[in-house]
């Protein structure tokens, strides 16, 4: 008996240390719709988990890097969300189309208009960002995740090389490697060749009625044609079969 006590009581202290040690099994974090690619665009999904079971998320705080500046952050509407987006001034303009930028997103607050996000579920909040900067692998982007019971979590720890996942962990989006033209992520290539295959469609859709529509109206002007030239040879014919007749009958007389 004794000697199971000890057992049950060495699993249950070891449960407790891993319980405390282990990092957030879910945590709020960012990833890019196909992949982000220095020097150009992308659209960004900052992923939220409600981690309680008797509580909503209803806010959502999101800090912007500000060693890596992006000039243009655009985030999507959310049914059942106000979107709040802040400017800072920058300490040295960036270039962006070939204009000086003198300001930047710093911050991008998700407030819920509704139930937010509630227990068992999860949140998308779409974001269309850049340009992105080349001379980093990643941005580090700090979020504040607020729930109905005013319980406020943290996600600002950065993760240090070779050390364990921090607790709260703060989203990271890491940087593909430069496309070809050095100016869109997949993101907005894929979106330009849906659009040029939309044109491209509707192009063979157009080309495709207007030559059903010739070949209706030719078809149309050929059967025209046929019952006119066919009405012709038929009266012709009665004609003919008149004469024929009053012939005989003068022949006979």
């Amino acid at each position: 008996m004794k000697t199971s006590r000890i057992a049950a009581a060495t699993v249950v202290a070891g449960l407790a240390v891993l319980g405390v040690a282990s990092p957030a099994l879910a945590h709020v974090s960012v990833q890019p719709e196909g992949t982000a690619a220095k020097g150009g665009y992308a659209v960004v999904d900052f992923k939220v988990p409600n981690e309680r079971d008797n509580a909503s998320t209803t806010k959502l705080e999101v800090t912007f890097p500000t060693d890596h500046p992006l000039a243009s952050a655009m985030p999507e509407p959310i049914d059942g969300w106000k979107i709040q987006v802040t400017k800072a001034t920058l300490d040295k303009p960036i270039e962006l189309h070939g204009k000086q930028i003198s300001e930047a997103v710093s911050k991008i607050t998700w407030t819920a208009t509704g139930k937010g996000v509630e227990p068992g579920f999860f949140q998308k909040f779409p974001v269309s960002v850049g340009t992105l900067p080349e001379d980093t692998d990643e941005l580090v982007f700090k979020a504040i995740q607020t729930y109905s019971n005013k319980e406020v979590v943290r996600w600002i720890e950065v993760q240090e090389d070779g050390a364990e996942e921090p607790e709260n962990p703060a989203p990271v989006l890491a940087l593909s490697a430069a496309s070809e033209d050095g100016h869109h992520g997949a993101g907005a290539d894929k979106a330009s060749d849906d659009s040029h295959e939309s044109e491209e469609k509707d192009d063979a859709e157009a080309a495709s009625a207007t030559t059903e529509a010739a070949a209706g109206d030719s078809s149309d002007t050929t059967a025209r044609v046929l019952g006119v030239v066919g009405i012709v040879v038929g009266a012709a014919g009665v004609g003919y079969g008149v004469l024929a007749g009053r012939r005989r009958t003068t022949t006979d007389a």
